[in-house]
């Protein structure tokens, strides 16, 4: 397996990076970050996904309606299916439910997220999930509509090791962002040093959350290498060994082949 690593977390579509897609893919090349995953947050964003990873072969695509957007398309099942059957369209997401930004009666929130599970349930594509301040919901949710039966991925974690742990046990891997390399963030840490190699994923959340030495500037794929060198760091392994099975489950979770 490539010594590479993969992005699998970011959102290259958006409008910080309006005309800079040859330079982003030029410092992937030079930092070693072979391949990246755009996720989708809102329907009306999504065709500007399916141009670029039509346009660059080492980019995959999510489909999905980011829990906090309020405004815009509401997805449906039929929808979220009808564009996952895009060839590079591995996953469904990011989905999920984000307590911290929004108050009052989120029933709509919860309603959206099992629609976007049971659409992966028949598209038979891996999730992409999102959640803040909402964990006991987001897995009683998932196990409520047998989401273990596609699996996917927490996306840039930031929970506790027993709620990684009640995920890995629904079938889920961890993706750890650039958070981890905050000087404060022990929990995340903890977490990045315990969960099984196997199922672990980086990701920047690119064009937030970049991690030290570039916190508080534009983050973009290529930085996901100083998320990884912190992982590989915190476990006491090689950064290439960390490349090597981070970009390995990538590649079973998404059932994308990569060629390096």
């Amino acid at each position: 397996m490539s010594s590479l690593l993969v992005d699998s977390h970011c959102h290259l579509d958006f409008p910080d990076f309006n005309g800079r897609e040859e330079e982003l893919l030029g410092a992937m090349k030079a930092n070693d970050v072979g391949w990246a995953l755009i996720a989708g947050v809102t329907l009306e964003r999504f065709p500007g996904v399916l141009a670029l990873v039509d346009r660059f072969p080492n980019l995959y695509a999510a489909v999905g309606v980011h829990p906090d957007t309020q405004d815009g398309q509401e997805p449906d099942e039929a929808t979220l299916i009808r564009l996952a059957e895009h060839a590079k369209v591995v996953a469904i997401g990011e989905t999920g439910l984000d307590y911290y930004r929004l108050e009052g009666d989120l029933e709509w929130q919860r309603e959206r997220f099992r629609t976007h599970i049971r659409a992966a349930l028949k598209a038979r594509k891996p999730l992409i999930i999102h959640t803040r301040e909402a964990a006991a919901d987001t897995l009683r949710i998932l196990e409520e509509e047998r989401a273990g039966e596609v699996g996917g991925v927490f996306h840039c974690f930031t929970e506790t090791l027993a709620v990684a742990e009640a995920a890995l046990a629904l079938g889920f891997h961890i993706s750890i962002s650039g958070i981890v390399t905050f000087k404060n963030a022990l929990q995340i840490k903890e977490v990045a040093r315990a969960i099984p190699l196997d199922r672990l994923l980086v990701e920047t959340d690119s064009p937030y959350l970049a991690p030290v030495p570039h916190r508080g500037k534009l983050n973009h794929p290529a930085l996901v290498r100083h998320v990884a060198a912190e992982v590989a760091m915190l476990r006491g392994i090689e950064l290439a060994e960390l490349a090597q099975a981070t970009t390995g489950n990538f590649c079973r979770l998404f059932g994308t082949i990569i060629d390096a």
